[in-house]
């Protein structure tokens, strides 16, 4: 995620624009933005972001004044697609991007809640009916390696909770199952990938 979430930055090539992070958590990728000359803004509920998203999911932002909207692994954990894009769409300017990556295939992780995942083609039709036009879809992970990814998860559980070596063992198998992965990402050919991704990192323009 982290490189080609960098690649993409650098692609946009939006110095000088205002992004805001539609829950941001703990803001991960906020400093690829900021290295770009972006001014990031944090919006997630309570207050540790500088933007408080409402109890009805809104954002008290003006309309139209946004360049980026992004959202990182988090439309899988909205209840309210229409008032999350809804609100998206609203606060971007009609040149703006949103950049959006959720998943395809993962393990259920309620963040509080955890709702749903895409297929490529649902994905760019809930957008799409939602007032976006996807003009990138770039898959992240595809089967082989995923499959991969969760056997190590789910390893790497059992074998913290062992004392004094548990954590070393997880970790070695982690770099193991780790090389696997990327292995097997190598070698499946970019169609299948492209249709089983585990994640899937969108741009999307504000239909006019």
């Amino acid at each position: 995620m982290l490189a080609h979430i960098a690649g993409l930055v650098g692609r946009l090539d939006r110095r000088g624009a205002t992004a805001l992070d539609f829950g941001c958590a703990s803001r991960p990728y906020e400093p690829l933005f900021r290295r770009a000359g972006i001014t990031y803004r944090g919006a997630d509920f309570g207050t540790a972001a500088e933007i408080a998203i409402g109890g009805d999911g809104r954002l008290p932002v003006a309309d139209a004044s946004v360049d980026l909207v992004l959202s990182f692994q988090v439309l899988e954990h909205v209840r309210d697609l229409d008032t999350y894009l809804g609100e998206a769409r609203r606060v971007l300017r009609r040149d703006g991007l949103m950049v959006l990556s959720t998943h395809g295939t993962w393990l259920y992780h309620p963040h509080p809640e955890d709702h749903r995942r895409w297929t490529r083609e649902g994905l760019t039709h809930d957008l799409a009916i939602r007032g976006f036009d996807v003009v990138e879809c770039v898959p992240i992970v595809g089967p082989l390696a995923w499959t991969t990814i969760l056997r190590s998860t789910g390893a790497s559980y059992v074998l913290r909770r062992v004392p004094i070596l548990g954590p070393i063992l997880a970790g070695g198998l982690a770099v193991a199952m780790n090389l696997r992965a990327w292995l097997e990402d190598a070698v499946t050919p970019e169609g299948i990938r492209r249709d089983n991704a585990c994640v899937y990192l969108t741009v999307s323009r504000p239909r006019a």
